[in-house]
């Protein structure tokens, strides 16, 4: 099965939306398909994780999300011959799904709070907690909806880990940091100088390769002395979360990561459209929220990650809920329904 994937990374935008694809991506090639990837903004580090992955790259020239972006979207996908083209980002609604429609593909649009006015893909992927299907009511009759946590698309290094049990240790003393690939607003700063304020803390602080404040980061966390490690573009994340008692997050796509590994979560919203996820979780009891990225301060997540850290049967009830909610086997499940489609005929 040929695979082309629609999607963009900015240092702005972040890169949560290439990340995820990149999951469906690899499963399609552990089946024997191809994946390739079209792209108008990316990053160096985006670009570098896809050369990796042995995915191809093309250029996307337009304007993202507008008719040229996807009449030159619809000369790629003949060019590659693409089986499924798989759009992921706010940047594309209604419009651009029927113009891939009317060019005779079949398409898999992956959303997140239901940003289109009308669904015309063949699949609608919402991979969240708080995905209804209320959010879909106009759509087209043949549009098929795949809602939920059991469609979590996790990479392959997570693939071992489906079976790991989390041990709760009565007394917490590690810390995992991860705001995403870009930050470009800089809260890791803010939670690195909180866990400074704790002298029993042991962090390891993952940025991503796209984003801008590495130098300055490694600087402030050099603070730390051996308590602290600062690590980027890591390739090991599943055993970065199982290494740790907590974590202080993002509340992207990396929370369905870390509920496969029963983590107990802080998560701060670095962007509005992480807000829903954070609620989500917290409604489900699997996580804790600290706030927005603007509003937290460090004083404030220094109390709450003690507090957590010291509370065994709080992250005991945390952990036991994530783990609950994703089962790792979520990519396989999307792939799978991408193969009914071609048997069925589906365009």
């Amino acid at each position: 099965m040929n695979l082309l994937f629609r999607t963009d990374a900015s240092l702005t935008m972040g890169t949560g939306h290439v990340m995820r694809c990149i999951a469906l991506a690899q499963t399609a090639q552990d089946a024997g398909g191809r994946a390739a990837f079209a792209l108008a903004e990316s990053t160096a580090g985006i670009r570098a994780k896809l050369a990796e992955e042995s995915c191809d790259v093309v250029p996307i020239s337009a304007e993202a999300g507008t008719e040229l972006d996807s009449e030159q979207c619809i000369t790629l996908a003949r060019q590659q011959r693409a089986d499924w083209i798989i759009t992921d980002g706010y940047q594309f609604g209604d419009n651009y799904q029927r113009a891939l429609k009317a060019a005779g593909f079949k398409v898999l649009f992956l959303d997140d709070y239901g940003h289109a006015a009308h669904y015309s893909a063949d699949l609608v992927l919402n991979q969240n907690a708080q995905a209804t299907e209320s959010l879909y009511a106009v759509r087209e009759p043949y549009s098929r909806l795949l809602l939920g946590t059991e469609y979590c698309l996790l990479r392959r290094e997570f693939g071992p880990w489906r079976s790991w049990k989390r041990e709760i240790a009565p007394v917490g003393s590690k810390v995992l940091v991860t705001m995403g690939g870009s930050d470009p607003d800089n809260v890791t700063e803010s939670v690195i100088t909180a866990l400074q304020l704790l002298p029993d803390v042991e962090a390891t602080i993952v940025i991503g390769g796209s984003n801008p404040h590495c130098d300055s980061l490694q600087r402030l966390a050099s603070q730390g002395g051996q308590r602290f490690r600062l690590l980027q573009s890591v390739a090991n994340m599943p055993e970065l979360m199982a290494w740790a008692d907590v974590a202080v997050s993002g509340a992207g796509s990396t929370c369905w990561e870390m509920c496969l590994l029963q983590l107990p979560m802080l998560l701060i919203d670095l962007a509005d459209n992480q807000k829903p996820i954070a609620g989500a979780l917290i409604r489900l009891g699997a996580a804790i929220h600290l706030g927005a990225g603007g509003d937290v301060t460090a004083d404030q997540i220094a109390e709450r990650v003690r507090n957590l850290l010291a509370a065994g049967t709080d992250r005991a009830s945390l952990s036991k809920r994530c783990g609950q909610l994703v089962d790792g086997r979520g990519a396989e499940r999307v792939l799978g329904e991408l193969s009914r489609g071609e048997e069925n005929g589906l365009r």
